[in-house]
């Protein structure tokens, strides 16, 4: 008696091991990813199916932008020279300033005429504010004659007479406090009058 050792093993109760399912034919119609088509996402705008960023269109300046852009940036250079021409200026001028106040005082060393004992008081107008010097009785006369003049140096009022006074108003001409033009109406100048006295004790 012959039996295959398939007969055996199913006579003692093994079954055949099931056939694999048949795999389904490929659609001819739909092209397959990596065999001979392009990549699922061939055809599709961007990274991973996104679309695509895009930058915003630029526009070419026109001519007259062009211009424009041009003559701000001049007048903006112009506007800083002259800024710092402006400063340079100032700079000069308080350097040159420094410089005749210091030549003045240098000058005017020993030559203030002011007494101890002077009785009487001059005002005068100098920088909008009326203000005054202590002077004797032949001091004011000779001020109110233009003999004697006032220089402002380190903020007090020095007395002059009138050589001093003509080679400091040409070192320093501000520094000139009071210089009378004997000549001159005498409305121009209503404190010259001798007998027009202010009294000490007011204020200014």
């Amino acid at each position: 008696m012959s039996h295959s050792l398939r007969d055996q093993l199913l006579g003692l109760g093994f079954k055949d091991a099931p056939k694999p399912a048949p795999r389904p034919k490929p659609d001819a119609r739909k092209p397959q990813a990596g065999q001979g088509g392009k990549p699922a996402h061939a055809g599709k705008p961007g990274h991973g199916g996104r679309p695509a960023r895009q930058g915003r269109p630029q526009h070419p300046k026109s001519r007259e932008d062009i211009d424009l852009a041009k003559a701000y940036a001049i007048r903006a250079q112009k506007e800083k020279d002259e800024r710092i021409e402006a400063e340079r200026l100032k700079q000069e001028e308080a350097r040159l300033r420094r410089e005749a106040k210091a030549k003045l005082e240098a000058f005017l060393k020993d030559k203030a005429l002011n007494a101890a004992d002077a009785e009487h008081v001059r005002h005068f107008e100098y920088g909008g504010k009326i203000k005054r010097v202590h002077v004797t009785a032949e001091q004011l006369k000779a001020l109110n004659a233009g003999e004697l003049g006032v220089v402002q140096m380190n903020g007090r009022y020095l007395l002059v007479d009138s050589a001093t006074l003509a080679e400091a108003e040409a070192i320093f001409a501000q520094a000139v406090a009071l210089k009378v033009d004997p000549n001159a109406p005498a409305g121009d100048d209503p404190y010259s009058d001798p007998q027009y006295q202010v009294p000490d004790d007011l204020v200014w």
